[in-house]
């Protein structure tokens, strides 16, 4: 699978211009394992040649002050007010745009400590690979040039999230429902046994 991607992002008719880059979006709940994916799918493309930067969103939540402003369970936060998208827009995806400088922060918060994590910038060189990945990225008109999303069953997703999560599966099947990820993504990944996953190809491929 990762090859696969590797190769769709290699071919001469997907390929950056000199001066560009490429940003692929893997989506997935916390139980989906989405860096893994990412993982694969940044060795697979270093072999070939490429720069590539991986970027959890895990690394850009909002405050605990912000995301527990209405409670530790709150659905609507969770959806829209846990993560911070403004800050990915400006500091990842930014400086990836057509003339952008490259200089990607790869974090900004630490959950654990609740505190700005203060990591330097990162020169991903034009013509490389930002590989971002986590969860509720789709319908937010980030500009993948691939989206990728690993989508657990209802059943799946309970089984694999700590009970102390679960409550956020109502975020999740509401995201399904109006966010549609498997059919805003170019390709879908389906998890429920992560030893034996299945995949839909590339749209259009």
């Amino acid at each position: 699978m990762a090859e696969r991607l590797a190769g769709h992002l290699d071919d001469p008719d997907h390929a950056p211009g000199p001066d560009a880059w490429q940003r692929v979006g893997i989506d997935g709940a916390p139980a989906a394992d989405t860096g893994a994916l990412a993982g694969l799918l940044a060795e697979e493309l270093r072999l070939r040649g490429r720069s590539v930067l991986v970027v959890p969103t895990g690394g850009f939540l909002r405050p605990a002050s912000l995301r527990f402003e209405f409670g530790r369970r709150d659905v609507d936060a969770y959806l829209d007010g846990w993560y911070d998208t403004a800050a990915l827009w400006r500091e990842v995806f930014g400086p990836t745009d057509p003339g952008g400088t490259g200089l990607v922060l790869p974090d900004l918060w630490d959950p654990a400590t609740d505190r700005a994590t203060r990591s330097p910038y990162v020169e991903l060189p034009a013509g490389g690979v930002l590989l971002v990945h986590g969860p509720l990225l789709l319908g937010r008109w980030f500009p993948f040039d691939l989206s990728v999303h690993v989508r657990l069953s209802a059943g799946a997703l309970a089984r694999r999230t700590e009970e102390s999560e679960r409550w956020t599966a109502a975020a999740f099947a509401r995201y399904e429902a109006e966010a549609d990820p498997a059919g805003a993504a170019d390709a879908v990944v389906r998890a429920d046994d992560p030893r034996h996953p299945a995949w839909t190809g590339i749209r259009g491929r």
